[in-house]
């Protein structure tokens, strides 16, 4: 048995029952269960149709999402996210970047090596290196003026952890970054890389070894160990080329407001609604929510 979901932005609700509706008749669907009115809805599959990308790519225009997965254990016990343009909205190291003068330069590295075009670790030690020299004091400046949690954070994992779940925050950024904001959302464990600094000015180097790809797939391995669950009880949440590890390995891997390249490697794919569509997936209603 399959579930499908369709969604869209609890921010502009357009959920439109006729649409609902026309194609859970058309795929011979069970009854349309509505997770949140006008938001999400979803109803039972028999089999995963043949068209469903002809259907997805048809219904993103109607800014609508749609994910199709199987029924079974897809409410999970664990919640493993990505920061920079997932929890946040910001790529802290592009905010460090126009505080020091080279915005420019290092936000187009980081767009390149989110996308899969450049290796992760050289593009992280290169933009690193532009902040040399750039006081310390100015990252809680740019928490405090420049970064803002993306919607629905906070409620996916309230909600989660008053299920029993564990949160994860696992980051190609900076423990700097990562502490806050997984004190503010409410997250049990977060891991980035380390900024170096020497006299209160960042040096411009990181510590090693550098957090990336792997390193994310050895979080969900090492916690998952710890908690005595396994990858399958795990729903992991990204938008980068180095979250696509953890995103493939976890039981749900949803890529979100994703680079491209990242979308085509993922069966899940969520561009208009915010984190709670990670409840909606799981099969929480809005009233479920904390």
């Amino acid at each position: 048995m399959y579930v499908a979901t369709l969604l869209t932005n609890p921010a502009a609700p357009a959920l439109d029952p006729a649409l609902v509706d026309s194609l859970r008749n058309a795929w011979g669907g069970g009854d349309a269960i509505w997770l949140a009115p006008d938001v999400a809805a979803e109803f039972s599959l028999t089999e995963l149709p043949s068209n469903q990308w002809d259907v997805w790519d048809s219904l993103q225009a109607q800014a609508v999402d749609l994910v199709i997965q199987p029924a079974e254990n897809r409410r999970k016990k664990m919640l493993l996210a990505d920061m920079d343009s997932t929890m946040i909205q910001q790529e802290c190291i592009d905010e460090l970047a126009d505080e020091a003068g080279v915005g420019a330069r290092v936000k187009d590295i980081t767009a390149r090596a989110m996308n899969g075009e450049l290796d992760f670790e050289g593009a992280l030690k290169e933009r690193v290196g532009l902040l040399a020299g750039l006081p310390v004091e100015v990252i809680d400046h740019v928490l405090a003026t420049r970064i803002t949690h993306m919607p629905g954070g906070k409620t996916l994992i309230a909600t989660m952890k008053a299920n029993g779940a564990f949160a994860g925050l696992v980051s190609g950024g900076f423990t700097m970054f990562t502490a806050k904001v997984a004190a503010e959302l409410g997250f049990d464990e977060n891991r980035a890389n380390t900024l170096l600094a020497e006299d209160g000015k960042l040096t411009g180097e990181v510590g090693l070894p550098i957090l990336g790809r792997d390193a994310k797939i050895q979080a969900l391995n090492e916690i998952t160990a710890r908690l005595g669950i396994a990858p399958k009880d795990v729903i992991a949440v990204g938008d980068g080329a180095n979250d696509l590890g953890m995103l493939g390995l976890a039981g749900t891997g949803v890529a979100l407001h994703a680079k491209p390249s990242v979308q085509a490697e993922c069966q899940i794919r969520v561009n208009h609604g915010d984190l709670t569509a990670l409840l909606y997936i799981q099969g929480y209603t809005q009233a479920d929510f904390v």
